[in-house]
């Protein structure tokens, strides 16, 4: 499904453009036990809050102009080191907020897999499911990828948005910003927490320039494994 900020930049003048920085919260108590959150509000760990501000000092570097979260704690917390070494304002929006995947928040990947495992490979195939009974993958892009166009169409001319979210949300964000169709989203690989992607507005609209940047290969540990 296309979306209007797909071909931002038609008719642009050649330059850098505009880019989006997608960046995941740090670790919580629930990600290290392999817990799934979805839209469970959990706070960071010790750890967490580390990684968001080591990232934070590299992300800080990159001259970011403005910064747009999921209201989730873990996510506002994330972004608040970032909006306190740049002095930006934190904008949220629930729009951002992680998946919700009804019964199977709370419950362990192993869990999962025990009691909804039909369920569970259909997803992997790619599949239109309603996991736990809760949102599809293109519900939670039909609500995250509007938002974060809103904020681009804000920036200066080759500005940086940032946004963080959630690794389900960024990653069905991102597939929908490129254009992709919902069954190759899984292709996308999760982001390992404090890891972000890079999107860069070209003459075609948006590219993706990086993956899962930001640290040494981590586990990821979240939702969307």
């Amino acid at each position: 499904m296309a979306v209007t900020g797909a071909v931002a930049g038609a008719g642009r003048a050649p330059g850098r453009g505009r880019r989006i920085i997608l960046w995941r919260h740090g670790q919580t108590s629930w990600n290290v036990e392999r817990r799934f959150q979805g839209s469970t509000d959990v706070e960071l760990t010790e750890t967490g809050v580390g990684q968001a501000r080591r990232a934070a000092r590299l992300l800080a570097s990159l001259g970011p102009d403005a910064i747009v979260s999921s209201d989730l704690r873990r996510a506002a917390r994330t972004a608040g080191e970032l909006a306190a070494l740049t002095g930006l304002e934190i904008a949220q929006d629930e729009g951002l907020r992680e998946t919700y995947a009804g019964v199977w928040q709370g419950l362990t990947h192993e869990e999962i897999i025990a009691r909804y495992g039909e369920e569970y490979a259909a997803w992997k195939r790619g599949e239109p499911v309603r996991r736990g009974g809760g949102e599809l993958e293109t519900e939670v892009a039909d609500r995250a990828a509007p938002v974060v166009l809103r904020h681009v169409e804000k920036l200066p001319e080759e500005g940086t948005l940032v946004v963080v979210s959630h690794g389900g949300t960024i990653r069905t964000t991102i597939g929908r910003l490129l254009g992709l169709e919902a069954r190759h989203w899984e292709s996308l690989g999760g982001l390992s927490n404090c890891c972000w992607s890079v999107l860069g507005e070209g003459l075609r609209g948006w590219r993706l320039l990086e993956h899962n940047a930001g640290t040494l290969p981590e586990p990821v540990l979240g939702d969307d494994d």
